[in-house]
């Protein structure tokens, strides 16, 4: 008995196996072996259960319901054995779609705004209507501020954004407020759509305190602003089944579907209706549909299992008002297969899942061909049935209206509302260029809004606290003001961009107006830590990392020029930033360099620069300067030998250990690298380093540097 029951446990681990393999023939083989040993109802539950969804996943769909009915005559089907027969029908919904003609749309973001909705470029990527409210995150991307509170209490996790998937980046949504400018741009922009959403709102607010008469007025008046928008029709879908207006629910939902087909709200609000009309197949098509659209749709999952339930228990005497016909349903494979498995006909917007053509594709079982398809005729419905009346006007002729307000015949934004200083920046006075909206609403230039942050880490508008948000450094552009700038105000844009060109090929220029940090004494090859805390020279890091040249000059202070006359260009190779705006950067000594003249440019100083280079010798002068570089180096290497441990020590950490020869010694335009490590280290004031960048003669630099080392052993202490 023991060995037999090992044996069993073998077997289900290798159809387990198998079906994650995918390999579902013989899963569901092995499991139709074991169900022959098994006696206990539980057990043989579970294997009935596990085989057909075997056969489903096979293919087999006809012969799994089979199975699956075999199984409910055990005990009622609970949701966990339905599980993964409502993931098949969902996901083979969806991959019969993207096969479709409209399959190149799966959720692509093109269905937005719905079919000649008019405010394709401003709608909402979690509703698909036109935004109210606006709200962007620091991904950039703007929602309705009511779609993202719901978001954040219905998945009871943190936001993630529609566009980008992202949620790293979203915090606190609390935090968040509406964005001042998208938001009146797009009321002056779209007052029809606007004033739809202030009615939309009101109705929302009466329907939440129960006075469902007048939410239903609030909503008629919003359709007839705007009837092509869906989230209308779905919301008062709602309103009519609290009425129990339940034919009206039905058709307000479908007009929401042919509107907005990929938005799976609207399919749920139609699979309630039908439920309570008692079109429970229809029902359960429209929640497989739903989670088609967003498989995580908790609502629509638990009610997919609670109808297949109904539908796959045994039929009694009392059959349920709303499950008519049970028998036949579940006694023919056809209607088994037509009812529930009923292609989603390819979701045209003008066209209903019940309204498809009858050259549809259907899904198609190996053993059975295709075959024509029927909807569940109802006992009941046979007897009972009557006409349904007619909605007294037209949806059709309701929707063969003017064009919209504040839209032309393309669906564009009328050139008479176009005004660029509705998207101008209110630090520069300019066009936006890489708009950055803060959590405050508020919306700058990234630059310019760097600018007031180096001196401030507050708001410039509203003086809210943003030193979290200068912590994060999250400077996303809010992707719709650009996208808006650049479709509706394009000569204007290219004219902004050609002037922020010019700009930066300006400050990228590293011989005309380099900037110059006045500081200390830096070196070629020689690494330069750098503390950063002044505003003047945020900014000017920051110019420099944007141009990409990620390069500075360098000068020691002087009482009388502001400066020295000569200096060394500094690479940054890294900058690490602190809360408080402070940053370390990391650099290293590149060229040297000749003041030619000297300015200033937003609170620091820049500088023609010409850079200099070794004047390079040959012959006997190049034979006498390698043996001059051989003596000063091995006196260097005795010096720095002579040091107590832990003062070499504290240099090597900040200097790096004394650079070796290089193989040529005149490869550099700068000389050997040791010679500038050794004057960084060596305890010199700047005015007795600085010559030393002016020399332009290697042995001259040599011999000087001879001179220093002399003077330095015959002072030390005896």
């Amino acid at each position: 008995m023991l060995r037999m029951g090992s044996e069993c446990e073998s077997m289900l681990h290798l159809a387990a196996e198998a079906f994650q393999a995918n390999n579902f023939e013989l899963a569901a083989d092995i499991y139709q072996c074991q169900l022959a040993c098994v006696g206990d109802p539980g057990s043989r539950l579970e294997l009935l259960v596990k085989r057909a969804d075997a056969l489903a996943f096979g293919g087999k769909i006809a012969e799994a319901f089979e199975v699956y009915r075999q199984a409910s005559e055990i005990d009622k089907l609970k949701p966990a054995h339905l599980s993964n027969l409502v993931d098949y029908l969902s996901d083979s919904i969806r991959r019969q779609d993207r096969g479709g003609i409209h399959g190149s749309r799966w959720r692509t973001g093109e269905e937005r705004g719905g079919p000649g909705s008019g405010f394709e470029d401003f709608s909402c990527g979690i509703c698909l209507s036109f935004l109210f409210e606006p709200v962007t995150l620091p991904c950039g991307h703007c929602f309705c501020k009511k779609c993202l509170e719901r978001e954040r209490k219905e998945k009871e996790r943190s936001v993630m954004c529609k566009e980008c998937r992202d949620s790293s980046k979203v915090a606190d949504l609390q935090t968040y407020r509406v964005n001042v400018v998208l938001s009146s741009l797009l009321a002056k922009w779209f007052p029809t759509f606007h004033q739809a959403d202030r009615l939309r709102r009101e109705g929302n607010g009466l329907y939440a305190e129960r006075k469902m008469e007048a939410a239903l007025e609030k909503y008629n008046q919003a359709i007839l602003t705007a009837p092509t928008d869906h989230i209308l029709f779905s919301n008062r879908s709602q309103i009519h089944s609290s009425l129990k207006q339940h034919d009206r629910a039905l058709r307000d939902a479908e007009m929401a579907c042919r509107l907005m087909p990929f938005w799976s709200e609207c399919h749920v609000r139609k699979a309630q209706a039908s439920v309570s009309l008692g079109r429970t197949e229809n029902a359960l098509r429209e929640y497989l549909i739903c989670l088609s659209i967003e498989p995580d749709c908790r609502l629509a999952k638990t009610e997919a299992h609670k109808l297949l339930s109904d539908f796959l228990a045994p039929v009694t005497d009392q059959v349920p008002e709303h499950i008519s016909d049970c028998t036949n349903f579940l006694s023919s494979r056809t209607h088994i297969k037509n009812s529930i498995i009923e292609p989603v006909q390819t979701l045209s917007p003008g066209l209903s899942s019940s309204e498809s053509p009858s050259s549809a594709a259907r899904w198609s079982d190996g053993s059975l061909g295709k075959t024509k398809s029927h909807l569940l005729k109802r006992k009941r419905r046979s007897t009972e049935e009557e006409e349904e009346p007619q909605e007294e006007i037209s949806y059709q002729k309701k929707f063969k209206c003017e064009p919209l307000q504040g839209l032309n015949s393309l669906g564009s934004v009328s050139s008479d509302l176009l005004d660029p200083t509705d998207l101008e920046c209110s630090l520069c006075m300019r066009l936006f260029y890489e708009p950055v909206t803060t959590p405050c609403g508020h919306t700058f230039c990234l630059r310019c809004l760097e600018r007031c942050l180096d001196h401030n880490p507050r708001c410039p508008l509203c003086k809210e606290e943003l030193s979290e948000y200068l912590v994060q450094r999250q400077y996303c552009k809010t992707v719709l003001i650009e996208n808006l700038i650049s479709k509706y105000l394009p000569s204007e844009f290219i004219e902004r961009q050609k002037i922020h060109e010019e700009e930066m090929a300006e400050l990228s220029n590293l011989n005309k107006s380099v900037p110059i940090f006045v500081c200390t004494m830096a070196f070629p090859t020689v690494p330069c830590p750098l503390h950063i805390f002044e505003p003047c020279y945020r900014l000017m890091i920051r110019r420099c990392m944007e141009t990409g040249t990620n390069c500075f000059g360098m000068c020691l202070e002087d009482d009388l020029k502001g400066f020295a006359g000569y200096g060394c260009l500094l690479e940054i190779r890294n900058v690490k930033f602190f809360s408080d705006g402070r940053s370390v950067v990391d650099t290293i000594g590149r060229r040297r360099f000749k003041i030619i003249q000297h300015r200033e440019r937003d609170g620091y100083n820049t500088a023609d620069v010409e850079y200099l280079e070794d004047v390079k010798v040959e012959g006997l002068a190049e034979r006498e300067l390698q043996s001059l570089h051989d003596a000063v180096y091995d006196q260097a290497l005795v010096w720095v030998n002579s040091l107590k441990a832990e003062q070499k020590q504290r240099i090597e950490g900040h200097f790096g250990p004394m650079p070796k020869k290089d193989p040529e010694l005149q490869a550099s335009p700068n000389g050997p690298s040791w010679c500038w490590w050794l004057l960084a280290v060596l305890p010199l004031e700047g005015r007795a380093q600085l010559p030393f960048l002016a020399i332009t003669s290697l042995k001259d630099r040599l011999s000087g540097i001879r001179k220093v080392l002399l003077f330095m052993s015959q002072s030390r202490p005896r």
